[in-house]
């Protein structure tokens, strides 16, 4: 990390370093000249408020970025050149934003390249480009970096204190708190308690490792085993709802969801989500999303959803997380929704698009190592544990598929268990083609798993090949299910219509033999999408013959809002 005066290499004074105070403008290009110059325009124009700091290569900011993070830094803007040797600027972008993921970003290229700005709009959300040379500064640079530092100031990466996760590393308990932490994009450092820091960690709050997981948060406060719900209000997520009657509430987080909450807050509609547990849905554990428009190089669930979430706030959705929906009602113009604890909200219309959940795996042991070696959906705080380790995988659908390439990459063998005679029928042709590609990845069709085995944790399988009968066992520490779809919809039993399997019926499906639903009191059928209630809308993969695809899921959350819009312009 460098001071903008300094040449590459030379150290930093304890007087160059970052000031935590001050937000920091980063940027990086490996011309010593064109590096000197940008931080010398930098300085001229914000050095009074912001710390100027430059660096030669994408590897020492990132550095430089790490030692801001440790010591409690911001950053505001990042500024990378878009050719350097061993690292790009979109490379290293992407890996900044998993530190600052609020720092504003710009490219800095020396020729209008096509290429080069469709990945780093697709890849690391830039958000503007400035051509090299930027002379005079003040018409071609300082209007740039003064709209990036607008955009930050709006919702500043403000750094605070880590979150501290002592468990043991197979309870299944400590992996809940663990993934819902991970799932929320809320940062914590995990500590074993059979290890020396997470021992000292214990010793200092007073406890042992019989009352585990143990949450310490950023102010210091103790949570013993925490309950879900104490657990999101405690690290600062919001659970209770800012008023009680609003013009939108949708329920669950998925991509229909955040679709909604995106189209009905930018359109005006006092709108509230909530989530049981994290934004994203399935989606949202999804390694690497490949054929989403508009991401040709893909983009992973979590990024998706960060960006989603971050763009219905911004429109002022209000969000919450971990409440769960027990009830929907109407009562005269109002829709009721109630919560697990008792507690109310109305709105004139809904939304629901609670998704659907992983089918449960009805064999032996699955449940008793469930969290302990037993995982439904990618689980990627379970990736460090899976390095040079041989893994199992349990579906035949994309999701599966996208698991399987993204454990591949550190796993030292992955093995897909399906149970059909072929990937065609349920997995997209580009995964079976990149499955194909990779030595370590393997599927073992017909077949399933009969029988789960450990002492304390997942240590084998017992695999059962269909046509044959034969029964094979397998050494293993971690399995990954992804099977079948079931709605979340058993709260709405008896107040909405639904098929045998349980997903919500809408629009021309309710109509049996030209009759409207029972209790229908408006004076025309169904809109598409709503519901058997009035002013109740369905999207996403709840809804009955929908099509399971993020695409379409956004696209249905986007056009319930527009019937949204319509009810409430009815007379």
């Amino acid at each position: 990390m460098q001071a903008p005066d300094q040449p590459t290499g030379t150290s930093t004074t304890e007087a160059d370093r970052p000031a935590a105070a001050k937000p920091i403008l980063l940027t990086v290009d490996d011309d010593p000249a064109v590096s000197r110059a940008v931080a010398r325009d930098l300085r001229r124009r914000y050095g009074q408020d912001h710390q100027i700091v430059r660096a030669s290569s994408g590897a020492e900011a990132l550095d430089a970025l790490r030692e801001i993070k440790l010591r409690g830094g911001r950053v505001a803007v990042l500024l990378a050149d878009y050719r350097m040797p061993q690292m790009s600027g979109i490379e290293f972008l992407e890996a900044a934003m998993d530190l600052f993921p609020r720092a504003r970003r710009a490219l800095l290229t020396a020729y209008a390249d096509t290429d080069a700005a469709i990945a780093a709009i697709n890849l690391v959300d830039v958000d503007y480009y400035l051509l090299k040379p930027w002379e005079p500064p003040e018409e071609k640079l300082y209007p740039v970096v003064d709209a990036m530092l607008e955009a930050y100031t709006g919702q500043p990466d403000v750094e605070m204190a880590e979150i501290k996760v002592i468990g043991h590393r197979w309870s299944a308990p400590s992996f809940e708190v663990r993934d819902f932490l991970a799932r929320n994009a809320v940062p914590y450092r995990w500590f074993a308690s059979d290890e020396p820091e997470g021992g000292r960690l214990l010793q200092a709050a007073g406890l042992d490792a019989d009352r585990l997981p143990v949450v310490i948060t950023r102010d210091g406060e103790t949570l013993v085993a925490p309950e879900i719900g104490a657990l999101a209000g405690a690290v600062g997520l919001s659970t209770t709802p800012a008023t009680d009657f609003y013009d939108l509430v949708i329920v669950g987080g998925g991509p229909a969801g955040l679709g909604a909450a995106v189209y009905g807050a930018s359109e005006g509609l006092r709108t509230l989500l909530v989530e049981r547990q994290a934004t994203g849905g399935q989606a949202g554990q999804s390694s690497r999303i490949e054929n989403y428009l508009g991401f040709p190089d893909g983009v992973s669930g979590s990024q998706l959803t960060d960006r989603a979430r971050r763009q219905a706030v911004k429109f002022g959705a209000e969000i919450l997380t971990a409440r769960d929906v027990t009830r929907l009602e109407a009562r005269g113009s109002a829709r009721i929704v109630s919560f697990g604890d008792g507690t109310e909200i109305a709105a004139h219309t809904v939304i629901v698009a609670t998704g659907v959940s992983y089918r449960n795996l009805d064999v032996r042991g699955v449940e008793e190592f469930s969290g302990r070696g037993v995982y439904y959906g990618s689980a990627a705080t379970e990736a460090a544990d899976c390095v040079d380790r041989d893994i199992y995988i349990v579906g035949g659908a994309n999701s599966a598929g996208q698991a399987a390439v993204f454990f591949a990459r550190m796993a030292k063998s992955v093995t897909l268990v399906v149970r059909g005679d072929s990937l065609e029928r349920g997995m997209s042709h580009y995964l079976i083609e990149q499955l194909q590609s990779l030595d370590n990845v393997s599927v073992r069709l017909g077949t399933c798993v009969e029988e789960a085995h450990g002492d304390g944790h997942l240590e084998g399988l017992s695999l059962r090949h269909l046509p044959s009968g034969a029964t094979e066992q397998v050494p293993t520490s971690h399995m990954f299910i992804f099977i079948g779809a079931q709605p979340r919809t058993d709260w709405l039993d008896g107040v909405l219509e639904r098929d045998q399997r349980g997903f919500l019926l809408t629009g021309p499906d309710l109509l049996v033999e030209g009759q409207r639903p029972r209790g229908w009191m408006p004076d025309r059928d169904p809109w598409v999408l709503e519901a058997s209630v009035p002013g109740v809308f369905v999207a996403g993969d709840v809804r009955a013959d929908s099509v399971k695809r993020v695409a379409s899921a956004v696209g249905e959350g986007a056009m319930a809002v527009t019937l949204a819009h319509r009810y409430l312009g009815a007379p």
